[in-house]
């Protein structure tokens, strides 16, 4: 079975816009509509037709070109159901554990709530060859829960909400390939740094990343695996984090992520 097609293209000041794109049925998805004319360019570079947008949350970041991309494609939409009332244009509301029907694949609901109240991300199992021969990775949509090297901030929702949902993200297969709504990633090594200095993962992920801005390339895809080493915000159990934060052993994971977060709100 050949695998889906992935386009990743940047917008607005910092935002990333996706596309994913079954060659075989011909469904083509935005994951987010954060800037229709950016997505119908490249839409038009592909040679693609819109025919669903998943979206992650209500942010106008996230949506703002939802209403002019539903009308001049009648494509279906996927938002959150527990932000039905903010997102103004919507066709089927989402829950955990829903699966969206995608050409020859299936996309799997996980809610994330924390950076928003009803935010969620999406999951594709097996969409396409991972770079080990023989094998198959995960495709996951994970809007503004989760960054390369960070997370996003915990606006209207709750740290305890936050942190639970990065544990379902922890839980994906490792080869799991990140798709994130930011490019955020060399500003947050320079947080990470600053609380986990010997983590040699992250020295070199700051190499890479330094590499791939230097010649305007984006820092991402990210496998998880790579995020388990080097993201902090996944790494709370880490003693030089705990060292760093001043926080003895028998403080829970949870407590540890909260005083990151903080800490990162205030760097």
């Amino acid at each position: 079975m050949s695998h889906l097609e992935v386009r990743l293209f940047p917008c607005l000041s910092d935002n990333y816009g996706v596309l994913i794109h079954d060659p075989v049925t011909g469904v083509t998805a935005s994951i987010d509509a954060p800037d229709d004319d950016a997505v119908r360019r490249e839409l038009e570079s592909a040679g693609w037709t819109l025919t669903h947008i998943l979206v992650t949350h209500h942010h106008w970041d996230h949506i703002q070109g939802l209403q002019a991309l539903k009308r001049d494609t009648n494509c279906t939409v996927y938002a959150p159901a527990r932000e039905a009332a903010e997102i103004p244009v919507l066709d089927v509301e989402v829950h955990q554990d829903d699966r969206v029907p995608f050409g020859r694949f299936e996309v799997e609901v996980i809610e994330t709530p924390g950076h928003t109240p009803g935010h969620v991300a999406y999951f594709i199992p097996d969409a396409i060859q991972a770079e080990i021969a023989g094998q198959k990775s995960g495709l996951a949509f994970v809007g503004d829960t989760l960054f390369s090297v960070g997370c996003g901030r915990v606006n209207d929702g709750r740290y305890s909400d936050m942190w639970h949902s990065l544990e379902k993200l922890m839980r994906l297969p490792e080869r799991t390939l990140l798709y994130v709504g930011h490019e955020y990633t060399q500003s947050n090594i320079k947080f990470a740094l600053s609380v986990e200095p010997e983590n040699i993962a992250l020295h070199k992920r700051k190499e890479e990343v330094d590499r791939l801005r230097a010649d305007g390339k984006p820092t991402l895809p990210v496998t998880l695996a790579k995020e388990l080493e080097t993201n902090p915000f996944l790494r709370p159990f880490s003693p030089e984090i705990r060292k760093s934060l001043g926080i003895g052993p028998d403080v829970s994971d949870e407590s540890v992520f909260e005083e990151l977060r903080r800490r990162k709100d205030r760097f």
